[in-house]
């Protein structure tokens, strides 16, 4: 007889995949009037939060790898969401800001997002789910060298 520990549904990879696919369609349901993707609204989140930055400390900012913040990047340039310029110190270091349009999806997509965030949870209790996001912040910090490795290898 095989141990429940072993089986596919006890593999904590494979449960944090299916909540992160559970979660993609609750954001998507919840910010379909914005066609916008959660890795983009991280992208736009993350813009406002730190101002004015060069891609690589987005790429970092949103742990997602260079290339792929690029591409995303390019998409929402095209949304006219935010805005790429040269660095005036190193022209080759491409910066990029929020416009007043991504200002303003990010303020239309507040409840609807914390509402998709909220329904993520929402099958714990109270005092559960400040746990849980207390529990996934220290697996995270206490793995960052290797999510560090993850990004640059792209292995996600």
């Amino acid at each position: 007889m095989r141990q429940r520990s072993h089986t596919l549904q006890t593999r904590p990879g494979f449960l944090i995949r299916r909540l992160y696919q559970i979660h993609v369609a609750l954001f998507a349901e919840e910010c379909a009037a914005e066609q916008i993707t959660p890795i983009q609204y991280s992208v736009l989140t993350a813009l406002h939060e730190l101002g004015t930055v060069d891609q690589a400390t987005l790429s970092r900012a949103v742990a997602l790898d260079r290339t792929n913040v690029a591409d995303v990047v390019a998409r929402l340039e095209t949304r006219r969401l935010l805005k790429r310029h040269a660095s005036a110190t190193d022209r080759r270091m491409m910066l990029a800001s929020l416009t007043d349009q991504g200002r303003a999806l990010l303020k239309r997509l507040e409840a609807a997002a914390a509402l998709a965030h909220e329904r993520t949870i929402a099958a714990l209790p109270a005092e559960e789910k400040i746990f849980f996001l207390e529990a996934l912040t220290r697996l995270i910090t206490s793995s960052d060298e290797l999510n560090n490795a993850a990004i640059a290898l792209k292995t996600f």
